[in-house]
């Protein structure tokens, strides 16, 4: 079953640059992602933000999951270092 994310997830010119937010909020999508990205648990993160709710966090999640991929075209690939094997 998919989670409907739409009434959790906003972006307007006018809050945030227009950086998707969770809805009532200024807590960008990529704040809350960069967060579980680093580690941090859903209780974390929520104690952190107190304007979130589970149903929120679960929304960003789905939000990032139906979002299209990233492309890494700007991003310069690592050179090998020297001593380690590919």
């Amino acid at each position: 079953m998919t989670m409907n994310f739409k009434p959790y997830i906003t972006r307007d010119p006018a809050i945030c640059g227009g950086d998707a937010v969770v809805t009532g909020t200024r807590v960008t999508v990529r704040t809350i992602l960069a967060s579980l990205a680093e580690g941090m648990s859903d209780e974390d993160i929520l104690a952190d933000f107190p304007t979130l709710n589970q149903d929120a966090l679960r929304a960003v999640i789905a939000f990032a999951a139906f979002s299209p991929s990233p492309t890494f075209d700007d991003i310069d690939p690592i050179a090998p270092r020297q001593g380690v094997r590919q």
